[in-house]
């Protein structure tokens, strides 16, 4: 057999053997082709002038001959697409016929303004109608020449998402093809900056960066809001100035200097008196489009309205004198328990007036609609009757004192107010009016003689007080049957004080919060309060520091101890807890004592929401319960009542004492004015643990809104 050859090898003859299918290799040189200059850049252009290709997998969009930043020919596009499913779309162009197409000028053609899907896809049906109001209000499409509204939704439904809707939506487009503005500027109490950047971080992510100033000396300050005011363009750098009141007001000159597209006021009723320093810093600012934030935009009277409305579109109510003559003395005399017929039919003619004109520019939804979305709210309203030395002190300061001869003779001076005051300290806990007796002040003198032998106010002793008896209890009992946390809300940090005492003795752990913690140091304790893992037991409110705006969602019970003469400032204090994010039933407490100055206050508070219930959530039939006459009945002690209030409603829903349901026909205990769902005793009370604290000094307590019997849960 025949060895086969290897290529390469030589045969025996001695030739080289070679394969047929290998083609011999051309020789090479180290030396270059000789080429000219010309020839070799010629060659490496021709590899570099390769055409662009567009750097997404799969692109099959228009690429042309164009050169980059050259305007394309043809009709303009909206930023985004209307006709996805579930766009929000703001602006639609007026449609056009085949004729008007062909002779419409491409260039000025009006485009759709459609909400950015990253906001669309979270909103809430109630949000995107608020946010398509808004919109049509700044751009004065609802009312021409006016660009203004209030934004008067009731806590928890969302304000501040639907006005970061409103900004990144004028920010970035318009019909026109072009961002409508090119700044804003929210204006928020002090305890509310952070939270607001957080909710523009929160929703926008990284597409924003807004400038937040929540501290800082005056020329650092300064620096910022001259560099914010300074920025020109269609793509500002940091297009959202996020600033408190009080900063605003101390450092106004340095922002009256140039324009701003959008004023947003978040708890604007800081604004209803015109005459104050930070209204008239605000109204000097040089922006057509203002809105307001306030859930409560009538506090006090009607007057207050006037200036929230004045504020965002001057002058659709005319002066504050036109106003007060031809709106504000009609409604009160007509709302007036005592009013004559003509005077009611007069009232309520001027009333719709009022909210024909007002309904324009404002909008309001309630809780109610929360109700989809949040478990169960409870409000019970618990009157605790006094102990005997409360009462002893009560009853010795309103003879010495004698605030009732001072009224009658229509003097309210600084006497006046600080028996009010002194009267609401005593009802809270005899130990904050226990100075006043050392030093035998007007209404004190012997009062010391009442105490008990060895008193001393270092250590609390709640059986001295019938609320804080209650309160008591009603800790005890949470702690011991649940793992639910607890928010205390009080008018007076001496009451805080009180309450950090009894938390001490019975060894609850907590946290608190008044004017004296910094603002950044606020947003850290309610972030760690919230957390799940967090062992406090306890959240210390002021309602003067914080009771606006906070989100504290790791309670579910809140405790009112005091009622405030301003019923906004109790109704931003109790939504606290019951907002989104909430998942348990909440639990809402507000303590009165019985027969005394704060079931008048109560009783006041009633009245003034009876008035915002007919002039901002456009109720009917609103019942007139107290005539001014009564309202004025503040130094008075009614020790024979369960409770005044109760009384003085008729309710019809009570037999013998006991509470009926369904409520006997032709029951007027279900109107708005005290929104009343039903009362209860001892046996018709829900909750267990205000049951346990019944025998706790409680005599009376009644549900102010259940959201239970709207939901229909028997």
């Amino acid at each position: 057999t025949r060895k086969r050859q290897k290529p390469g090898s030589e045969t025996e003859s001695g030739e080289c053997y070679r394969s047929p299918f290998r083609k011999p290799l051309a020789p090479l040189t180290n030396r270059p082709h000789c080429v000219d200059s010309s020839q070799h850049e010629a060659f490496i252009r021709s590899i570099l002038s390769k055409p662009f290709k567009v750097p997404i997998p799969n692109y099959k969009g228009p690429l042309g001959l164009r050169a980059l930043g050259i305007k394309r020919a043809g009709l303009r596009s909206p930023l985004h697409d209307p006709f996805e499913e579930g766009a929000l779309v703001l602006y639609e162009p007026p449609l056009l016929s085949a004729h008007d197409q062909l002779k419409i000028d491409k260039d000025k053609a009006p485009v759709h303004v459609v909400v950015d899907p990253v906001l669309s896809r979270v909103l809430r049906p109630h949000q995107r109608e608020g946010v398509k109001f808004l919109w049509d209000c700044v751009t004065s499409r609802r009312i021409p020449g006016s660009h203004g509204c209030i934004m008067a939704d009731e806590m928890g439904l969302g304000k501040t998402l639907q006005c970061i809707t409103l900004m990144w939506t004028l920010l970035r487009q318009s019909p026109d093809c072009k961002p409508e503005i090119e700044k804003a500027m929210v204006v928020s109490p002090s305890s509310l900056v952070r939270n607001w950047y957080n909710e523009v971080e929160k929703w926008l992510g990284g597409r924003i960066q807004p400038l937040a100033i929540d501290g800082g000396s005056k020329e650092e300050i300064d620096r910022k809001l001259v560099g914010f005011m300074n920025q020109r363009g269609l793509r500002v750098p940091s297009p959202i100035l996020i600033i408190s009141y009080e900063t605003f007001r101390l450092h106004a000159e340095a922002l009256q200097k140039g324009s701003v597209g959008l004023v947003i006021c978040d708890e604007g009723h800081r604004l209803k008196n015109s005459e104050n320093q930070t209204y008239q810093a605000l109204n000097s600012l040089n922006t057509p489009r203002r809105v307001l934030i306030s859930g409560t935009p009538i506090q006090n009277d009607l007057l207050e309205y006037f200036s929230l409305v004045h504020f965002v579109n001057s002058g659709i109510l005319g002066t504050a004198q036109e106003f007060k003559r031809h709106f504000e003395i009609p409604i009160l005399k007509g709302r007036d328990a005592d009013a004559s017929e003509a005077e009611r039919h007069k009232g309520e003619e001027r009333l719709k007036e009022l909210i024909s004109i007002v309904n324009r520019c404002l909008i309001r939804r309630t809780s109610d609609i929360l109700s989809k979305y949040l478990p169960v709210k409870i409000e019970q309203v618990v009157c605790c009757r006094l102990t005997p030395l409360q009462a002893e002190l009560y009853k010795n300061f309103l003879k010495q004192a004698k605030p009732v001869e001072e009224l009658k003779e229509g003097k309210i001076n600084v006497s006046s107010l600080s028996s009010i005051t002194s009267l609401k300290k005593l009802c809270n806990h005899p130990a904050l009016i226990y100075d006043k007796c050392v030093e035998e002040e007007e209404g004190f003198m012997g009062a010391l003689d009442l105490f008990p032998a060895g008193y001393s106010t270092k250590s609390v002793e709640p059986q001295l007080s019938g609320k804080m008896l209650v309160l008591d209890y009603i800790l005890a009992v949470t702690k011991s049957t649940s793992n639910d946390k607890v928010v205390l809300v009080s008018n007076y940090t001496q009451t805080l004080d009180l309450f950090e005492k009894l938390c001490r003795n019975r060894r609850y752990l907590y946290v608190r919060l008044d004017g004296t913690m910094s603002i950044k140091k606020r947003a850290k304790v309610v972030e760690r309060f919230n957390s799940s893992s967090s062992p406090e037991f306890i959240f210390m409110l002021s309602s003067k520091a914080g009771g606006c705006g906070l989100n504290l969602i790791g309670a579910n019970r809140l405790v009112m101890f005091d009622p405030d003469w301003n019923p906004a400032n109790d109704e931003q204090a109790m939504a606290r807890v019951w907002r989104d994010g909430q998942k348990k039933t909440c639990y809402i407490y507000r303590l009165l004592s019985t027969g005394t100055i704060e079931e008048k206050i109560f009783q006041r508070q009633t009245h003034k929401k009876a008035l915002s219930s007919c002039v901002v959530d456009e109720e009917q039939d609103v019942e007139r319960h107290f005539s001014l006459g009564e309202l004025k009945e503040l130094f008075t002690l009614n020790e024979s009542t369960t409770s005044d209030t109760h009384d003085k409603i008729k309710c019809r829903r009570c037999v013998n004492g006991h509470q009926v349901r369904p409520p006997p026909e032709g029951s007027d205990c279900t109107s708005d004015l005290s929104q009343w769902n039903h009362c209860a005793d001892k046996k018709g009370l829900q909750d267990s643990v205000l049951k346990a604290a019944w025998d706790a000094a409680v005599t009376f307590a009644f549900h102010h809104h259940s959201h239970e019997e709207q939901r229909g849960i028997p």
